[in-house]
Order: structure tokens, then C-alpha cells, then sequence
């Protein structure tokens, strides 16, 4: 396999739009060497990605393009939801049901419309709106999952935060529910040049593939947005590595829940 010659990290959000000025809980991404750069939307956001692609596949450099949010659900969502085990097709599915523009989008709504398939109680909860959502409940007191509650990779990285946490502190659900369709589009617009990690093999010029910054970094230095600073040294550190030391982080089995990038498959 040919090593990647740019290394791009970004810290996603699912949000709605953030002010002008670059503030933390935002979206922003870093190519190893440069700045981190503030993307106040996710079509901003998108925007600077479908360029970013472009120009490294024009120039004929190898990309790795990381995201901080779970590409997967745990063990039998999938089939659920699209008929087959395949984490792509969810991708394409949540693509076809979600909703976003910078000022809203339906995250919540499209959680409790899936939990009613399954009685109004779970997999998703935590409803972040003030406005009650059926089928979406705002705690867990009556949460039933007809799930795992944790993809492996998760029971193995301690601190990780579940896919079906859509509101609070950390949560990732929203992350996931806005940032699979954009990987989707990603893959569409670029097909024939994107692999999608650990689902597909890394034999195209560009590798998508997850990141948990939090794993291995400590607190940002005073003075720094962590989000900026966290893509920005995760960018550096995979960058400096060791070509072949990266390969074997690479070498991971995970065909349905995904996985997160350095964790040890054991």
C-alpha cells in the first residue's frame, strides 16, 4: 500500500450554525503543516472538504481524511434500518432521512421516528430541544435498547461516549446522525476514489477513517480552542509516524460497527 503523503483531521459537529468569531464546540478541521481552520456550518464544512479532496487528487497525493464521530452503530442496527449488515448503506440511508440547513435540521426528530419502530423507549434518548419529541425520551428512566449498547471498540476504549446519546455533556449521537450522510455524498461525488475505513480496502487515493482525539491527547494548551488544537496535533502526530507503524494501526477487522483509529484490536 502506497503511504499517505496528507494528513486531514476534522472535529465535527452536530449542531446548528456558530457566530462569525471561531469558538470552541464548533466544526474544524486541520491538514497536517497548516493552521486549523473554523467552519461555522456543516455545508461550509463540506464545501472546504470537496475542495481539499480535489486538489489532492489533482496534485496525485494519497489523503487521510479523519472525522471524529463513530462511522458505525453497534451489531444489528443496520439491518434494522436498510435490510442488510452493511455500515454503507446505512450511511446512504441516513443521507435519504436527514434534514440540514445551518439554522436546523432534524436530528431529533428522525431519532424518535426510528424509536417508535421499536416502542417509543430507545435505542436513541435524550431529547436536546425544549419541545417534546414522541418516541424520544429525555432520560433514561423508562430507556429500553433493543441493542448493544456499545460498539466493541467502545468497551475497549474506556470514556467513550455511546452512538444513541443524541443530547448532554459528550454526547456523539447527533455527530453521527449529521456527519454520516455528508461521508455518503463524500463517497458518491468521489466514487472510485474513496475508501471508507475498516469497511473497504485502502487501495484508492483517498482513506476515510474515525478518530477519537480524547484517547490519547491530554487537556489543549491555555489559550486554545481544544477542538482546533486537538485535529491539529492528531494531524501531526499521524503525519510523523512511522509508515509502516501506521499500516498495522490500519490492520483491523470491523465490518459492521466500525473502528476507532489506534485502538488495539487485541
Amino acid at each position: 500500500m502506497r503511504p499517505f503523503d496528507t494528513f486531514a483531521m476534522v472535529d465535527w459537529s452536530g449542531g446548528n450554525q456558530k457566530p462569525l468569531a471561531p469558538c470552541a464546540d464548533a466544526i474544524w478541521s486541520c491538514i497536517a503543516g497548516a493552521e486549523p481552520v473554523y467552519h461555522r456550518n456543516r455545508p461550509l464544512a463540506e464545501t472546504w472538504l470537496c475542495d481539499l479532496i480535489e486538489s489532492e487528487l489533482a496534485a496525485g497525493r494519497r489523503l487521510m481524511l479523519g472525522f471524529d464521530f463513530p462511522f458505525g452503530y453497534p451489531a444489528g442496527f443496520a439491518r434494522v434500518l436498510t435490510g442488510s449488515d452493511d455500515p454503507l448503506r446505512l450511511w446512504d440511508w441516513f443521507e435519504a432521512h436527514v434534514e440540514d440547513a445551518p439554522k436546523a435540521n432534524n436530528r431529533f426528530d428522525l431519532a424518535g421516528w426510528i424509536n417508535l419502530r421499536f416502542g417509543g423507549k430507545g435505542p436513541f434518548w435524550a431529547n436536546g430541544l425544549k419541545r417534546d419529541i414522541d418516541g424520544l425520551p429525555r432520560n433514561k428512566h423508562a430507556y429500553r435498547n433493543p441493542f448493544p449498547e456499545r460498539r466493541v471498540v467502545e468497551r475497549l476504549a474506556r470514556g467513550a461516549f455511546t452512538c444513541w446519546q443524541m443530547a448532554g455533556a459528550g454526547a456523539v449521537g447527533g455527530q453521527v446522525m449529521m456527519g454520516l450522510p455528508v461521508l455518503a455524498r463524500l463517497r458518491r461525488r468521489f466514487a472510485g476514489f474513496v475508501s471508507a475505513w475498516p469497511f473497504e480496502r485502502l487501495d484508492r487515493p483517498v482513506a476515510l477513517l474515525e478518530i477519537w482525539p480524547s484517547l490519547t491527547l491530554g487537556k489543549a494548551p491555555l489559550g486554545r480552542i481544544k477542538d482546533a488544537w486537538q485535529v491539529e496535533r492528531v494531524a501531526s502526530d499521524l503525519a510523523g509516524m512511522d509508515p509502516a507503524a501506521l499500516m498495522c494501526l490500519l490492520n483491523v477487522t470491523a465490518p459492521e460497527e466500525g473502528w476507532i483509529l489506534g485502538v488495539n484490536q487485541g
